[in-house]
């Protein structure tokens, strides 16, 4: 585990989830409206949309804010028109950086993503220097107590599973990004709750990073989550657990 899941432990660690809801919902909101602009409000024919509708459903994001960001996606409302693009970079250490961003002016966003970087040991690089470093995967987060890792084990490879990891309470389902829906929907089927469902960026090869490199990078992870229009940033740095422990307090 590392870079974006070690974050995620981070960040449940700090007891910043919650204080980040209304952070969290912003995101959901403009996955929505993307996928229902690209692919049509029909969840049955358009997967992107069903994903994003199943990860909102799991933060608790309300059923009439899932409707309204769907109908401004299809045009049905009036809404600001957004663009994809994926910026890439370095951290400190030379660590990998991807991020995903949701933007209705890219000029703002790529002189704040380079402001940021800049000012805290990292650089924006050209687009491909780091991308061909990570591989697309669906991953389903489960809560431990909520089930056997045997019995998880038994239904998620069943449906097409690569991997299954605990850290902290909580399994996670690493899947093949074709198989992501698949092995989702065998989970919920079994009736196993899920935490989180999402398409993930996971890196090929991690970076191990000393106290001093860890601090700046989780300060540095900080400030780009914290960025409006930012949706992901994936890494591919790795920390002692000893040393996650002290950062996270």
């Amino acid at each position: 585990m590392s870079g974006h899941s070690k974050w995620a432990t981070i960040k449940r660690k700090k007891g910043k989830l919650d204080a980040e809801r209304g952070r969290l919902f912003s995101r959901l909101n403009k996955e929505i409206m993307i996928a229902a602009r690209q692919g049509g409000g029909d969840v049955d024919s358009n997967p992107r949309l069903r994903t994003a509708i199943a990860t909102a459903k799991a933060a608790n994001m309300p059923q009439d804010n899932i409707k309204r960001a769907i109908q401004k996606g299809t045009g049905e409302l009036p809404g600001v028109t957004y663009e994809e693009v994926s910026y890439e970079g370095y951290g400190p250490g030379g660590v990998a950086l991807l991020m995903e961003v949701v933007t209705d002016n890219k000029n703002r966003t790529v002189a704040e993503i380079r402001s940021i970087l800049t000012k805290n040991n990292g650089n924006l690089g050209e687009t491909g220097c780091v991308g061909w470093m990570f591989d697309r995967k669906g991953l389903v987060r489960v809560p431990a107590d909520r089930v056997t890792e045997d019995d998880l084990m038994e239904v998620a490879l069943e449906a097409g599973a690569e991997d299954i990891k605990g850290e902290e309470g909580v399994f996670e389902v690493y899947t093949p990004f074709t198989d992501f829906e698949q092995v989702r929907s065998a989970i919920e089927e079994k009736g196993i709750p899920i935490d989180a469902a999402e398409i993930t960026m996971i890196p090929q090869n991690t970076i191990k990073l000393d106290e001093k490199k860890a601090e700046q990078m989780v300060r540095l992870m900080s400030l780009l989550d914290e960025h409006d229009d930012i949706q992901n940033v994936y890494a591919n740095f790795d920390i002692d657990d000893e040393l996650m422990e002290k950062l996270s307090a």
